[in-house]
């Protein structure tokens, strides 16, 4: 993305009346999933932004903390779903879940994908080319939208010791490696979450979710490769 991403510098009374108005549900009658919107996304001159991942997308702050940095041009979109991981051996596959249909339907301009962190649990037995073939299957989806976004894959946030029964090695060793082999592929932008954050476990109170503050580094670092 160019540097001319549009900010609109809010202070603090003004993020919150802004939060306040712009948080949107909208439940499909066809689905359980549900699509929490930032930014009034009705308007058609916003720019969708769809935030795609695990439970580090849709149980934190990251997504509300983007919308403030990119500002009221955009509608950022929350199409996170607990426990999901990109391999088809996983417990619950991303691809497999109503929010992959939903973050289609937004017709976003830019997508933002970071999945990976339930790939690391130790009683999987997946492959990485199990991993890189689906990655590659989840972009090339939302490559083919009429909308025809710029998309950035992002690697997960460092593992810290957990009680989710997640591997703090597999990360580094194999998900970053292949998610840059997915990225080559299919020709996107990767998003380094992972390196500036290894020295934070402050941020992860349970090892593995970010806290408030671990949210907004997350969204700063997604942020700046935006407007790189």
């Amino acid at each position: 993305m160019s540097k001319g991403l549009k900010r609109r510098s809010m202070n603090t009374k003004t993020k919150l009346l802004a939060l306040g108005v712009a948080i949107i549900i909208i439940s499909l009658s066809l689905t359980p999933a549900i699509l929490q919107t930032v930014g009034y996304p009705d308007q058609p001159s916003r720019i969708h932004v769809a935030c795609v991942g695990d439970s580090i997308t849709a149980g934190t702050e990251y997504t509300i903390d983007l919308w403030t940095l990119l500002g009221r041009n955009y509608a950022v979109g929350n199409f996170g779903d607990p426990g999901t991981g990109v391999s088809s051996l996983s417990d619950k596959p991303y691809m497999n879940q109503s929010a992959f249909l939903l973050a289609l339907q937004f017709e976003p301009k830019i997508v933002i994908i970071m999945l990976g962190t339930n790939d690391a649990h130790t009683t999987l037995n997946e492959t990485n080319a199990d991993f890189v073939n689906n990655y590659v299957k989840l972009v090339n989806e939302f490559q083919k939208l009429a909308s025809k976004p710029k998309i950035w894959i992002v690697t997960p946030p460092p593992i810290f010791k957990n009680d989710a029964n997640l591997s703090t090695q597999f990360i580094p060793q194999n998900v970053i490696p292949n998610i840059e082999q997915v990225a080559n592929n299919v020709n996107v932008s990767v998003i380094d979450v992972y390196t500036p954050l290894i020295n934070h476990s402050e941020y992860f109170p349970d090892g593995v979710h970010p806290d408030s503050d671990g949210s907004k580094a997350i969204a700063k670092i997604v942020y700046d490769a935006l407007d790189s």
